[in-house]
C-alpha cells in the first residue's frame, strides 16, 4: 500500500521536474539566439569604433583591428564643417524637442480630458492623415520654405518649422497615458479653484514623467537622425547640412579617399549622446510606451 502511494505522489513531481526542465530549454535557446542577434547588430558600430581610431591610412582598407591607433581622426573632424553641422543638429533637435513636447502633451491633455463636438470625427481625422506617408509633401514644403527664405544656408528653421507643425497629430501614446489618470483628481483641483493649466502644470504633469521624457525623447531623436528631408532642404549647402547629410557627403568618389576615417569618428560622436540620453531615461521610455498603450 504504502509503495502505491510513493508511486502516485512521484508521478505530479516527475510532471513538475520535465516542465522546468523543458521552460529551461527554452529559456536558454531564447537568450542564446538573443545573444547572437545582438552580436550581429553590433558587429558594423563596433567595426565604425575600430576605424575611427585608425591613424595609418585614410580610406577603406581590408582589415577591421588598425595597426597603428591615434585620435588624429577626431582632431582633424574639428578642422572641417563637422562643428557647424553638430551645431545645426543640435540646435533644429533641441528646439523641436521642446516645442513638440509642448504641443503633443496640450493636444493629449484636450483629447483626453474635454468632450466637445466633432472630438471623434477630428481624432479619426488625424489619425488617417498620419498615415500618408511625409514623402508626398515634399515638393510644396519646399517652395513654400524656399520663398520664406529657409532653404540652404538657412535651412535650421525650416527644418524646426516643418518638424514641429504637425507633431499635434502624435497625441496617441500620451493620450492613451493620460486616459489611466483618474478624473476624480480633476474634479477635486478644480473644486478647489484650481484652473485647467494649473491642473495640467501641477497634478497631470507630476504623475505623467514617463510620457513626458518618453515624448521628449522621440522629439529629439527625430530631427537627430533625419536625413531625406534635410538633405532636400540644405540642397548642397554645406551651412546649412546637419550632421546626417554632412558625413554622408565624405562618401563620395572624391573624398572618401581621405575622409572615410573621419567618417567613422563622426559617426561615433554622433551616437555617443544619444545613446548615453536613452540609456540613462530609457527606464521612462519604457513606462511611457507601456502606459500610454492601456488605453486608446
Amino acid at each position: 500500500m504504502s509503495e502505491e502511494r510513493i508511486a502516485s505522489s512521484s508521478g505530479p513531481v516527475k510532471r513538475h521536474m520535465g516542465l522546468k526542465a523543458s521552460r529551461a530549454l527554452g529559456n536558454t535557446a531564447i537568450y542564446a539566439l538573443l545573444i547572437c542577434i545582438s552580436v550581429i547588430w553590433l558587429i558594423p558600430f563596433v567595426c565604425i569604433l575600430l576605424q575611427s581610431f585608425r591613424v595609418e591610412s585614410t580610406w577603406q582598407v581590408g582589415y577591421v583591428i588598425p595597426q597603428q591607433w591615434g585620435l588624429d581622426n577626431y582632431k582633424n573632424l574639428f578642422q572641417t564643417d563637422f562643428p557647424r553641422w553638430y551645431v545645426n543638429t543640435f540646435i533644429a533637435a533641441l528646439f523641436t524637442a521642446v516645442l513638440q513636447t509642448i504641443i503633443v502633451l496640450c493636444m493629449s491633455y484636450t483629447l483626453s480630458r474635454f468632450r466637445f463636438k466633432m472630438r471623434k470625427p477630428l481624432m479619426s481625422f488625424m489619425l488617417i492623415l498620419g498615415m500618408f506617408p511625409g514623402m508626398l509633401t515634399m515638393i510644396i514644403l519646399y517652395r513654400v520654405l524656399k520663398d520664406l527664405g529657409m532653404t540652404q544656408a538657412n535651412s535650421v528653421p525650416g527644418l524646426i518649422l516643418v518638424y514641429v507643425a504637425s507633431s499635434g497629430m502624435g497625441y496617441y501614446v500620451s493620450k492613451g497615458f493620460f486616459d489611466t489618470i483618474p478624473k476624480s483628481l480633476d474634479e477635486a483641483a478644480r473644486v478647489d479653484g484650481a484652473t485647467r493649466f494649473q491642473v495640467l502644470k501641477k497634478i497631470i504633469l507630476p504623475l505623467s514623467k514617463p510620457i513626458v521624457i518618453y515624448t521628449v525623447l522621440t522629439a529629439f531623436m527625430g530631427p537627430w537622425g533625419d536625413f531625406v528631408f534635410a538633405r532636400y532642404i540644405a540642397f548642397g549647402s554645406s551651412a546649412g547640412s546637419n550632421v546626417a547629410v554632412g558625413l554622408y557627403n565624405w562618401l563620395n568618389k572624391d573624398q572618401i579617399a581621405t575622409r572615410y576615417t573621419m567618417f567613422c569618428a563622426g559617426g561615433v560622436l554622433v551616437a555617443v549622446p544619444v545613446t548615453v540620453l536613452f540609456m540613462c531615461l530609457q527606464k521612462y521610455y519604457v513606462e511611457g510606451v507601456t502606459g500610454g498603450a492601456v488605453k486608446g
